[in-house]
């Protein structure tokens, strides 16, 4: 779920996505929940703002398509902000829908999503997404409307497509994933394995000592400055020792869990307590 996402971290992630978007792609900015509801649409805007000058964003992105959505979106757009809508399923409400449920699967519903993006059109938004919504009623509303639809879950008729990418490239690797991935999601790689695969074999390498090795040691001393330093190091050597055998006795000394375990018996068995 989205809903815990804040208006900073969001603002820190367009951030770190403008500076790898240097070859000029169109970024728009998820408002998060909470940062555009208000009957006060000041707030809305004053957000918007914020992801455009702070994150960097060319436009913002918000949730459904009430009467109340339409006069934010008027309200951001007349300030100067271009909105992207979404209608369908909604992730910032699951609360509200009951979960990640596919909608406009009935004839009203889908008239009233129809209806949702009219409304967002007429408010202004240069775009909308279509989430979770059977082909046919994406095919309506995209026929309808003069402005470009993006679908995720809603047939192939959309002016465009998206998937999350970790999604569509596997990247998550665990053995539950397949239950967490949508439906509609088509798995273009299996990279979560690969990065398990070369996570393994990098614990492996240096736990066996291969690994840096001299191959992955490039940086050499002349044979002069090696020299120079094995006499540095050999004058105080006794000095350096005594040092270290102090500090580890100091150390375990100190160190309580050695002499009391917490969470059950000592590793010597005296039964401390």
């Amino acid at each position: 779920t989205t809903q815990p996402m804040t208006l900073d971290q969001m603002i820190h992630h367009c951030m770190a996505v403008k500076r790898g978007a240097s070859d000029g792609p169109l970024l728009v900015g998820d408002m998060p929940l909470g940062t555009y509801e208000f009957d006060d649409t000041d707030v809305a805007l004053r957000n918007a703002y914020r992801l455009v000058k702070e994150g960097g964003m060319d436009a913002v992105k918000l949730e459904g398509g009430s009467e109340l959505r339409a006069t934010t979106v008027r309200k951001v757009v007349e300030g100067g902000i271009a909105v992207m809508g979404h209608v369908g399923l909604t992730p910032q409400a699951i609360s509200v829908i009951g979960g990640f449920r596919a909608q406009g699967r009935t004839a009203v519903r889908a008239r009233q999503l129809l209806d949702e993006a009219l409304r967002l059109q007429e408010a202004g938004a240069f775009a909308i997404v279509l989430e979770c919504i059977p082909a046919n009623v994406a095919r309506a509303i995209t026929e309808t409307l003069e402005i470009p639809t993006i679908g995720i879950g809603a047939g192939g008729d959309t002016s465009g497509q998206v998937l999350v990418y970790h999604d569509m490239l596997g990247m998550t690797s665990h053995p539950h994933h397949k239950q967490f991935v949508p439906k509609f999601c088509k798995s273009y790689g299996k990279l979560g394995h690969a990065i398990i695969e070369a996570l393994e074999e990098f614990r492996a390498d240096v736990e066996g000592g291969t690994f840096p090795g001299s191959e992955y040691s490039p940086y050499k001393m002349s044979e002069e400055e090696r020299v120079a330093f094995d006499a540095l190091l050999a004058r105080d050597a006794e000095e350096r020792q005594r040092i270290h055998d102090e500090t580890a006795a100091k150390i375990d000394e100190s160190d309580e869990y050695e002499k009391l375990s917490l969470y059950g018996s000592n590793d010597g068995g005296d039964g401390a307590k």
